[in-house]
């Protein structure tokens, strides 16, 4: 498969912060070109994909992923839950079809996610007396999982996030079922595992809140230590859950710089703006992490006020021209999602609330910053 690096840049260049939603709209949609078009010489422009679009049940979100994108990757039908739900038993037709429309369009790949606490079918850490399993037959239950899956796809998925969010934000571990089980080894079994499926395919780690000091140096920490052992990893993958206040810039840049003096590939994997407010101090993603509804931390039920969008508009803007100033060290931007209605954000973490933070909106129109993203290239 062909490698056209691509990006989503920001730049407010022709945006104004006086023109009218109307005038901005216009202008949007007469200058409008193509993401993948446009950052053909920076890297990748990628989105999640939802069982509608890989099943192209959607027609105007498959027409803006076809003509916008040229790297996917499956939201959800590659967790071991989907894939393997009982053991033994697996489940491909949803994984078979994400496979097959990105070859049909001749996009980058990217399978997610081999090894990750969440989203993981309870019996693989379980006997059945319902008691943890030995670290021998959790590592065998890896091994055989990551071997079916990879080998299934080898030589079509480019990449694999094999491990995910194993790194707590104070740089530990995260002390997960597979930690407990088979101890801090389980992920270099993960990567072994994974390279033996498929030897060409590029191995990845992926984790949220890499700004955050203390998380990346224990990425750092962890990506050393299997490089030192001569375990093949060739990403580190920076998921950028955002919102309008964090993460910082300046610490953003400094993974950027961190993750690349290992000499891997540095990925945003999962970019998201919420513009929502939060229930508490939160800057991470931990899917267990959430909050009752309440009507004021849900203010933009009916729409996005204008001045809010602007405001999501520069978040973009600088973060991707963050993103294009290290254009020699990204290999791919990817947003978590193509319009703001398939965003997950609307129910995490809380659950009900109306969020807009992605590029296009409910009816997969650009948004307003848009061209703006674009222009950053020219």
């Amino acid at each position: 498969m062909n490698i056209v690096k691509t990006v989503i840049l920001a730049g407010i260049a022709t945006w104004s912060v006086g023109c009218t939603s109307t005038n901005s709209q216009v202008t949007s949609k007469k200058k409008e070109t193509i993401l993948k078009e446009a950052y053909a010489e920076q890297f990748y422009v990628g989105t999640a994909l939802n069982l509608a679009q890989i099943w192209e049940r959607n027609p105007v979100a498959n027409k803006v992923i076809e003509q916008h994108f040229n790297s996917v990757v499956a939201e959800n039908c590659m967790k071991s839950e989907n894939i393997q739900p009982r053991e033994g038993e697996f489940y491909f037709k949803d994984a078979d079809q994400f496979v097959a429309y990105g070859e049909k369009h001749n996009m980058h790949m990217v399978g997610h996610t081999l090894i990750w606490h969440s989203q993981a079918p309870r019996w693989f850490f379980s006997d059945k007396a319902g008691k943890d399993v030995s670290r021998d037959v959790l590592i065998e239950r890896m091994r055989n999982h990551i071997h079916t899956v990879v080998s299934r796809y080898k030589g079509r998925i480019d990449g694999w996030d094999v491990v995910n969010e194993a790194i707590l934000d104070n740089g530990e571990y995260r002390k997960s079922k597979f930690y407990e089980i088979i101890g801090e080894d389980f992920i270099p079994l993960a990567f072994q595992f994974a390279h033996e499926a498929d030897p060409e395919a590029e191995l990845y780690y992926n984790d949220y809140s890499t700004a955050i000091p203390a998380k990346r140096a224990g990425i750092v920490r962890l990506a050393k230590k299997l490089q030192e052992a001569g375990i093949k990893i060739d990403g580190l993958g920076m998921q950028e859950h955002h919102g309008l206040t964090h993460a910082s810039l300046e610490e953003t840049e400094q993974t950027i710089n961190d993750f690349a003096d290992l000499g891997v590939k540095v990925m945003v994997t999962e970019m998201d703006i919420s513009v929502l407010p939060h229930a508490r101090k939160h800057v991470g993603a931990e899917l267990t992490d959430t909050a009752a509804y309440s009507r004021s931390l849900d203010p933009y039920k009916e729409n996005l006020p204008e001045d809010k969008m602007q405001e999501l508009g520069k978040r973009y803007v600088d973060f991707f021209k963050l993103y294009v100033k290290h254009q020699d060290k990204i290999s791919r931007v990817t947003v978590w999602g193509v319009g703001d209605a398939d965003s997950w954000k609307n129910d995490w973490p809380i659950e009900g609330r109306t969020d807009y933070p992605l590029l296009f909106d409910r009816d997969y129109e650009p948004k307003l910053f848009f061209q703006d993203l674009i222009d950053l290239t020219k």
